[in-house]
């Protein structure tokens, strides 16, 4: 349990979405590999949802990477994967590990029933890269441009890099 007194990281709304999106899955999952009749059309369901909400996000995700490239080198690794600096290893253990723990539960069901409506359940995790994504947008932490130009310019053969 977290201290009171400490402050939410930033983006905790998304860390939230992203840890009940993890416990929906993985309900589903099971009860799709248990009862591949009803439950395998509601993982269906769910997963097929996720997959169209994953595929807003990342749009989302990339229109405020767009955005912030103007100022910052933005990088799409750093922004979808959270590689680098980007995060604090908190924010990216958690966001990763729900990513992690999300495929898992559909792959374990899908191999569980292969020819069922429990295989959709593999569309499901494109809303935790998503999600992923939406807090790099966010909230992530990018090198400005004017610094990595200077760095750039410092380091190779005396030219200035024109990126922008």
């Amino acid at each position: 349990m977290t201290d009171p007194a400490e402050p939410a990281p930033p983006g905790e709304g998304i860390l939230r979405v992203s840890s009940a999106t993890t416990a929906v899955v993985a309900v589903t999952s099971v009860a799709g590999a248990a009862a591949p009749g009803l439950g395998g059309v509601v993982h269906a369901g769910v997963s097929g949802l996720l997959f169209v909400m994953g595929i807003v996000t990342m749009g989302w995700a990339f229109a405020l990477g767009v955005e912030r490239s103007r100022a910052e080198l933005v990088d799409t690794a750093g922004l979808f994967l959270l590689l680098g600096p980007v995060a604090p290893a908190q924010i990216r253990r958690r966001l990763r590990t729900a990513v992690v723990l999300q495929t898992a539960a559909v792959v374990a069901a899908a191999a569980v029933r292969p020819f069922t409506n429990v295989a959709f359940g593999i569309l499901a995790p494109m809303f935790g890269l998503g999600l992923m994504g939406l807090w790099g947008g966010r909230y992530g932490t990018f090198p400005h441009r004017t610094a990595a130009r200077v760095a750039r310019t410092t380091e190779g053969d005396g030219r200035e890099c024109a990126d922008g």
